[in-house]
């Protein structure tokens, strides 16, 4: 029988490293840094994947523009201090390696910025096993498609017979807007009820499982 997907496309954080945690505990840090209201640990996961301008205006609604830079500055000190504490899921590199080895090209899409994401590809050794990747400053952000159009244009395949594995609602949202099929992991920043009501086709408890359902149906 054969594949029934050509492309894999990842979301990061929260689905292929353990980071949810320590980016809403850098939030709140920064919060508290300039004074601001501190968001709760829901809150701080919730805007987790979307592009900062998005991520500000849903958390701050009341905060001006101006001191974007600001807290922004403040999140990646408190971000960076801990950075090296960030860990791949358990199994995820081995199964990484084995769906490329099976032939299925794979790829990044992340709010992270291009910087971000390099720093992190490198530390956790996986700068050679994806194909391609799409970051929030290189186009338009979750829950936007161009994440997803631009890395099915660049690999060359059909939005057919793409899958996007996200931890998040926005992730979910962005394969819906680009006509393309996805799976859930309920293991990151948004809980399983809210990520089972964008119906994916499937919603997995670990990255073992993900791998099996992509052995079995992908």
């Amino acid at each position: 029988m054969g594949k029934r997907f050509d492309l894999l496309v990842f979301d990061w954080d929260g689905t292929v490293v353990d980071s949810a945690g320590h980016i809403a505990a850098s939030l709140q840090a920064a919060s508290a840094d300039l004074e601001l209201p501190v968001p709760s640990d829901q809150q701080a996961r919730h805007i987790i994947g979307l592009g900062l301008i998005d991520a500000l205006t849903y958390l701050f609604p009341e905060l001006p523009s101006a001191r974007y830079p600001d807290l922004a500055e403040r999140y990646r000190h408190h971000y960076l201090a801990g950075d090296h504490n960030v860990r791949v899921f358990d199994g995820a590199y081995e199964s990484l390696q084995n769906f490329r080895a099976s032939g299925f090209q794979l790829a990044v899409a992340t709010g992270k910025a291009r910087r971000g994401l390099d720093r992190a590809l490198q530390s956790t050794h996986m700068t050679s096993i994806f194909h391609a990747s799409r970051c929030a400053d290189e186009g338009l952000p979750k829950p936007h498609p161009d994440m997803l159009l631009y890395l099915i244009e660049t690999m060359g395949v059909d939005r057919t017979r793409t899958l996007m594995i996200g931890d998040t609602t926005h992730d979910l949202l962005m394969a819906r807007n680009a006509e393309v099929e996805a799976v859930a992991v309920a293991y990151g920043a948004h809980p399983r009820e809210l990520l089972v009501e964008q119906t994916p086709l499937a919603c997995v408890s670990s990255f073992a499982e993900l791998a099996q359902w992509v052995e079995a149906f992908a």
